[in-house]
């Protein structure tokens, strides 16, 4: 399945197909210099089968984790890049979860200001996500993605078969974040999380959800206000993420408290339900001062107010700027285990 992302000047396609990294080449140009950059924690066949595609290959392998998505291996992409003596012509590679993505496109962004980029995402988080719709970026500072850039693929490269090493939780972790896109925009994609077991639709899901992150890209590629109902859920998910010990919460499970702590009524025990079945916990221990002083930090927060997506009904949503008082009532009242 070919899913376009028509942007103007920067128009790509998001390929879904299992089986698809064993051919890449047919839909990237690997006929030239190629940086591969990847992560410990990927299967060596992955990357292996992908540096025989290309004409010339040189593979980054960095640590897995947000501490990658820093000033010093950011760095080490840039020295690879120079070391080899790639030029505008040749093209980054990033294969891996939203790590590298981010990464990966952030050196393409600025090395040379701008050489092609291709991403193949091998998580269900960043396939459904983050690997779509161009927005690059390292943290500093101890603020997540504080620095970066919107520079798109040349095309993304999603092969479902890639999800088979991973563990239960890492699925959930994803599926979260296809859910955050159900509640927002899709009552047809929330009723396949409601009525089927979601772990064995990922064949209807990670198109659905796919094409809908690709359909906002296509609207509102800077987030100047139709993008900013992909944040449902990440305010205050991305704040508790930043206070947790890595791998304590994963990111997906971090969005979903963002999600419980944002909605009411009907609508909110319809998501526990499904929560409930991707085994992602609704409660969790955590210091309210430090919370709340991540989520001042969040880039989103504009003068005295911070934009908060809300889901009254499943499959729409509504913006609306709220004090910080709200995230910090909605913390006290929700979350706390």
């Amino acid at each position: 399945m070919r899913i376009p992302v028509d942007i103007k000047d920067h128009a790509y396609e998001v390929i879904v197909e299992r089986g698809a990294v064993q051919k890449a080449d047919r839909y990237l140009d690997l006929g030239r210099k190629v940086l591969l950059l990847t992560e410990v924690n990927i299967p060596a066949d992955y990357v292996e089968c992908i540096r025989k595609q290309c004409k010339e290959c040189h593979v980054v392998t960095v640590k897995e984790g947000e501490q990658s998505k820093s000033l010093p291996v950011y760095g080490e992409v840039m020295h690879a890049l120079v070391e080899h003596g790639f030029t505008r012509k040749d093209c980054l590679v990033s294969v891996g979860g939203g790590v590298v993505g981010d990464l990966g496109g952030f050196a393409a962004s600025t090395y040379m200001r701008g050489i092609d980029f291709y991403n193949i995402p091998t998580t269900v988080l960043s396939q459904v996500d983050s690997s779509i719709g161009g927005k690059t970026a390292i943290n500093y500072d101890g603020i997540k993605n504080m620095v970066g850039t919107f520079y798109q693929p040349k095309c993304v490269l999603v092969d479902p078969d890639t999800l088979r090493t991973l563990p239960r939780r890492q699925v959930a972790n994803g599926l979260a974040e296809a859910l955050k896109m159900a509640m927002t925009s899709s009552a047809s994609l929330f009723r396949i999380f409601e009525e089927d077991d979601p772990f064995m639709q990922l064949d209807r899901i990670l198109p659905e959800a796919i094409g809908i992150k690709a359909d906002v890209v296509m609207q509102d590629e800077k987030e100047a206000n139709l993008r900013k109902i992909l944040n449902f859920g990440h305010t205050i998910g991305h704040a508790i993420e930043t206070t947790k010990l890595p791998g304590e919460c994963y990111h997906g499970e971090c969005v979903a408290l963002g999600m419980v702590a944002v909605t009411s009524g009907q609508v909110r025990e319809r998501l526990l339900a499904v929560l409930k079945k991707l085994e992602i916990p609704t409660r969790i221990d955590f210091s309210t001062e430090a919370v709340m002083q991540a989520l001042l930090h969040d880039k989103k927060k504009g003068g005295e107010s911070i934009t908060a997506v809300l889901v009254d009904e499943i499959g729409s949503c509504r913006l609306e700027e709220v004090p910080p008082s709200f995230f910090e009532e909605r913390l006290h009242s929700i979350l706390r285990a």
